[in-house]
């Protein structure tokens, strides 16, 4: 079986080490040659960043990561056995910014990933070589080798001076890490996203799955960021695939991080019945043609079915058994 998973950070990588265990892969690792099963990931972008002359692509690194081994399993993100030093110079410097900490392991795949990019190779080209020291056993697809950040519109704090106007624009990173999350968001921008370009080996991806899964992962800045791509949405209503979301929020709470702040920007209710109408159904003319919800939760999607299940990513064996779920539900499911 042919899967594809549309997928963010933190939880879209440890969704994937169960997607990999439910279908006979080493979660962690490649898996044996000539395997029958295989894993595409389409991981966002809009949280990569320039930071101190360096390219740093979060999300794509979180997945290599953790799915290669070498991820601080305490914290989720950065590497194992992290040492700081760099950081601790650039602070004795004052050099901005000094809200977002690069990890001296973490600076080694920043600084190769930047030297390709600089010598004319996409990124995708680049993520391909870093995953050969990696081995994540999944074939991790950016969602376009064009530059897409994603922006977010707030109150100006200096609003009231000469000449500020009253909103101002900041990346991302900044809102969430430096700001964590807690100016209202009015928006959220994916700059870049109207001059991008899916890219081609994320829409064959899509195209030839047996099955496409929506991590959960923030809906708004992680999987709304990918499907803001040009392409992407096309490419998700063109193919034959059956496509199964997964919730993010359980009990009316996000599992991990601010996406209730996300999704306030939007108006969109912080629920489990929230998330899945903003999707929508694909026999509506939405995204999915399957829901998972929380055991307890309830959600009503028109134009897609929901099932109950639980979807608590506490272990890898917990994470299979919400993919091979999910795989039922596509009318796929793995022996």
């Amino acid at each position: 079986m042919k899967v594809t998973v549309l997928v963010g950070g933190v939880g879209g990588a440890r969704f994937l080490m169960g997607v990999k265990s439910a279908l006979g892969l080493p979660p962690v690792g490649a898996g044996p040659e000539g395997h029958p099963h295989s894993v595409d990931a389409v991981v966002n972008v809009g949280d990569d960043i320039w930071l101190h002359g360096l390219r740093v692509c979060p999300d794509l690194d979180t997945c290599m990561y953790t799915l290669g081994g070498g991820i601080d399993t305490e914290k989720g993100w950065g590497r194992s056995s992290e040492t700081w030093s760099v950081s601790e110079e650039l602070a004795a410097y004052g050099a901005d910014p000094l809200w977002f900490g690069l990890g001296d392991r973490d600076v080694a795949t920043h600084l190769v990933r930047t030297r390709m990019l600089r010598a004319g190779y996409p990124l995708s080209q680049v993520t391909e070589a870093l995953c050969h020291r990696w081995e994540p056993g999944v074939r991790l697809l950016p969602a376009t080798d064009d530059r897409v950040e994603t922006h977010v519109v707030i109150d100006n704090p200096d609003a009231g001076g000469e000449d500020a106007p009253p909103q101002v624009a900041i990346h991302f990173q900044e809102w969430w890490i430096r700001h964590k999350a807690g100016p209202p968001a009015h928006r959220f921008a994916s700059v870049g996203a109207d001059a991008a370009n899916i890219l081609p080996d994320a829409r064959s991806a899509i195209a030839d799955a047996d099955v496409v899964l929506v991590a959960p992962s923030n809906p708004v800045v992680s999987i709304g960021t990918i499907i803001a791509v040009p392409g992407v949405a096309q490419a998700l209503v063109a193919t034959p695939a059956k496509i199964v979301g997964l919730s993010p929020i359980v009990g009316g709470r996000p599992v991990r991080g601010m996406a209730d702040a996300c999704l306030a920007a939007l108006g969109v209710e912080t629920s489990a019945e929230g998330v899945g109408r903003h999707y929508g159904g694909r026999g509506q003319g939405g995204l999915l043609d399957g829901y998972l919800v929380h055991t307890g939760d309830t959600a009503e999607v028109p134009g897609a079915e929901v099932r109950e299940v639980p979807l608590l990513m506490t272990d890898t064996d917990a994470t299979a058994e919400m993919a091979r779920r999910a795989f039922e539900l596509a009318g796929t499911p793995v022996d």
